[in-house]
């Protein structure tokens, strides 16, 4: 009489992203990936016009990667130190980070660095001024210290990714529309951004969840 032995394979071990995604509600990864959504395309480090991005959704997205969100709203600033000034207090930072362009490119920088593992950072720059108390260049020279601190993250494998607009307020008249607060522009230059951003007294101010002084402390 033949005897028959019946051999059972194991069944293969789920490694850690396999039982995630089978544990996981599919509703809760569909939001997940919609969260994520408006970084999909935008490089890890980088300093950017905020475009089409809205404000609360790249908060959102800040909030399921585990980043720092960090917002500053310029619409009010009439100079550089009133931009230094402004982001300065709007992220938090000591005092000293609002001397001059390089103490805000320390404060972004070292100080976090050494004050532990940083997780990544979503910053936005909303209605920079671009009037004649603050042209071009000082434009420029603002957006470079961000293009530096995005350089310095890269570095170290964290995320760095900066959005920006720009502020025009417009006149009231409605023959001649004439922008006010553009003595600074060269004839002939475009502004770097791909359309102007009325000021508004609605708006959007968010405070920032990250707290400078905290990490600076802990250094």
């Amino acid at each position: 009489m033949q005897q028959f032995v019946l051999v059972f394979a194991s069944q293969p071990q789920q490694n850690a992203f396999e039982t995630h995604l089978f544990q996981t509600p599919v509703k809760t990864l569909e939001k997940e990936t919609a969260m994520e959504m408006p970084l999909r395309t935008v490089k890890t480090n980088i300093v950017q016009s905020i475009r089409a991005f809205r404000v609360p959704d790249l908060q959102e997205a800040a909030k399921s990667l585990g980043h720092h969100f960090l917002y500053a709203n310029l619409a009010q600033a009439q100079s550089k130190q009133d931009v230094l000034d402004m982001i300065a207090k709007a992220f938090t930072f000591p005092a000293q980070a609002s001397k001059n362009f390089d103490s805000l490119y320390d404060g972004m920088t070292d100080p976090l660095h050494k004050s532990g593992p940083q997780p990544g950072f979503i910053l936005v720059l909303e209605h920079i001024p671009a009037h004649a108390k603050f042209d071009k260049e000082a434009r420029e020279q603002l957006l470079d210290i961000f293009r530096e601190a995005a350089d310095y993250w890269s570095d170290r494998k964290v995320p760095f990714r900066c959005f920006y607009s720009f502020s025009v307020a417009r006149a009231p008249s409605a023959e001649k529309p004439a922008i006010e607060g553009m003595e600074g522009l060269e004839e002939g230059e475009k502004m770097p951004t791909d359309k102007l951003v009325d000021v508004s007294p609605m708006a959007l101010r968010m405070s920032s969840p990250f707290n400078a002084g905290y990490w600076l402390t802990a250094a």
